[in-house]
């Protein structure tokens, strides 16, 4: 297995592929609460449009695509409507005692690991990749999990992530997580 960046429009339809298979509408309810799922939908041209101002984080085997971890700038709050209802908490929330707003950060987009391959720390090292890429560039990741998704929170408090806010929209209720690199 490899971890690189995201290079071609042949691993980005993986990426979708790989999302497709694991939405939130095409988990049994069984699989949501033992495997987790994905909530937001990308197309290639948003994905390709991610990708050109921060690559994405892609585990690859034998040509494959099995996990994918993306980078979201906070320029693209307005891109993915189902997403707006985070970056409005965002602007709302201190952070060590300063604004959010005023923090260099930048979300990850979405998470996701082939079932095939669940298990042997792929989520762990797509984070320490984003790590070794982004730390220098920003001070601060963060990202929402759904509360009812326990696979992805405790997935999460394991990298290092912790629960700096929880709010409900009309789709769910969500934590906000951060990991702070120092």
């Amino acid at each position: 297995m490899e971890l690189k960046l995201a290079e071609s429009k042949s691993e980005l339809q993986q990426i979708l592929d790989l999302q497709h298979a694991n939405h939130y509408d095409n988990v049994s309810e069984e699989l949501k609460k033992v495997d987790g799922f994905v909530t937001v939908k990308h197309n290639l041209d948003l994905l390709t449009k991610m990708n050109n101002e921060a690559k994405h984080i892609i585990a690859v085997d034998n040509g494959k695509v099995i996990a994918y971890a993306l980078t979201m700038l906070k320029d693209y709050k307005d891109l993915i409507p189902v997403l707006v209802p985070m970056f409005t908490v965002f602007e709302s929330i201190n952070y060590k005692n300063t604004k959010l707003s005023n923090i260099n950060y930048y979300v990850m987009g979405q998470v996701c690991v082939a079932d095939t391959h669940r298990g042997k720390g792929i989520f762990k090292a797509l984070y320490e990749k984003h790590k070794d890429v982004y730390a220098s560039k920003f001070d601060l990741l963060l990202t929402e999990v759904s509360s009812s998704n326990h696979r992805s929170m405790r997935a999460h408090e394991k990298v290092g992530f912790k629960t700096i806010n929880t709010f409900k929209d009309d789709t769910d209720e969500w934590n906000i997580l951060s990991w702070n690199w120092e």
